[in-house]
């Protein structure tokens, strides 16, 4: 172990569309979680590792805590909750607001149960003026008793290097988890699966709702190109017709937006071909959701 190496787990907590996404891309400065604007687009718990000549970090990414709807909800929340406990530092996003509402004070209800240092993460700070923040701080403080309050911005990055500095203060001293050239334990199937979910949802924006899995069939290197067959779930026959779109074009503009960031994270040639594939009400189904790679010992 090296000497005077800190490591630890550390969760992202926040209601839906908070931002916990793209501020871990941009702590770790590569895409690996998938970003939407719709709620519940992380499918599962992504461990993303950045590590420094000070420690290593490996943040646990979880859902949005919300109440739950049907199984797919259930998973989320669970998950969410459960992660507070088995983690050393809780990060908690929220959006520069001097109003506290229902949600927000359901999450402060779930951080009173836990012992874990809770550092609250005021995000957006690029959207408001710099003398509010002030008070956006002081509006939270008097909810909870936080170990740090670190305003930042997580589109443009302004403030990362200093809640990275924060966050290693509460990391205990131990072994380094992981290779310093590894960011993910995800696979890289599943990382693609979510890549092409995240363009469908971009894609199609309002018209479906985004209750829709992908599934990897296929992914092979030959001759230097990934050839990768994959095939999209949704809940009804008339929400297949919107994602093939007008003589195949949204099914197309769905694989070619994919295909240009699958590449990126691949760095080689890659062939993409998408399917379109109705199953009712697969988040209501404990089999699919397994098969769709929700995990039992996850749920």
């Amino acid at each position: 172990m090296k000497e005077n190496f800190k490591s630890g787990f550390v969760t992202l907590i926040g209601r839906p569309n908070v931002g916990k996404s793209t501020l871990m891309n941009q702590l770790i400065g590569q895409k690996i979680a998938i970003t939407s604007n719709k709620p519940q687009t992380t499918r599962n718990r992504i461990q993303t590792v950045l590590t420094t000549e000070e420690g290593q970090i490996v943040f646990v990414d979880t859902p949005g805590i919300h109440k739950a709807k049907n199984k797919l909800g259930e998973y989320m929340v669970n998950i969410a909750e459960r992660s507070l406990n088995e983690v050393d530092v809780v990060l908690w996003l929220v959006e520069p607001t001097n109003f506290i509402g229902a949600g927000e004070r359901h999450i402060i209800e779930q951080l009173k149960k836990v012992k874990t240092p809770v550092i609250l993460v005021i995000n957006k700070i690029d959207m408001v003026k710099r003398e509010e923040i002030l008070t956006f701080i002081d509006t939270y403080r008097t909810e909870y008793d936080f170990a740090e309050i670190v305003p930042v911005s997580a589109r443009s990055g302004e403030n990362s290097d200093e809640l990275v500095r924060v966050i290693m203060q509460y990391l205990p001293y131990g072994p380094q988890f992981y290779d310093e050239d590894t960011i993910t334990d995800q696979p890289e199937r599943q990382i693609v699966a979510e890549l092409i979910r995240e363009k469908a949802l971009h894609c199609l924006q309002e018209e479906i709702p985004h209750g829709i899995a992908v599934a990897i069939d296929r992914m092979k290197m030959q001759n230097k190109v990934m050839h990768i067959d994959a095939t999209i779930i949704c809940e009804r026959d008339s929400h297949k017709g919107i994602i093939i779109g007008k003589q195949g074009g949204m099914l197309k503009k769905i694989g070619s937006t994919a295909r240009y960031e699958i590449e990126r994270l691949l760095d080689c040639k890659v062939n993409l071909k998408l399917w379109v594939k109705v199953q009712k009400n697969w988040r209501d189904s404990d089999f699919l959701m397994k098969n769709f790679g929700y995990h039992e010992d996850e749920m």
